[in-house]
């Protein structure tokens, strides 16, 4: 088994891989990620840019301002819709968020903290 940490939109189309456990993992009850989720809660974890690598598929981005005054893409597979991750998070130079539930083994993946 790869050491890796992999992860996959609900189609398979976008794949991709990175190599350090998340620094923080979270479920953010905030209004913005409940209307980006469509759900109570988003989880999510954070990871370094530069440890991130897109093995396959295009995912398209949407530029948002968060209720914060940060700003932030949101990307997503543009064949079923599931979003994947956060990128060029102006509160988190150099960081990124993907969304828990897109990785192969979230059980992988240490308990989160709740953010409201």
């Amino acid at each position: 088994m790869s050491d890796k940490f992999t992860g996959r939109c609900e189609c398979g189309a976008i794949t991709y891989e990175f190599s350090d456990a998340p620094d923080f993992i979270a479920n953010c009850y905030c209004k913005d990620c409940q209307r980006s989720s469509g759900a109570v809660m988003a989880s999510y974890f954070g990871i370094a840019v530069d440890d991130f690598t897109l093995l396959s598929g295009s995912p398209r981005s949407y530029a948002y301002v968060a209720d914060s005054g940060n700003s932030l893409e949101r990307s997503f597979c543009p064949d079923c819709g599931a979003r994947l991750f956060n990128e060029k998070l102006s509160g988190f130079p150099g960081k990124m968020f993907v969304m828990l539930g897109s990785v192969d083994q979230p059980e992988r993946i240490g308990p989160p903290m709740t953010l409201a």
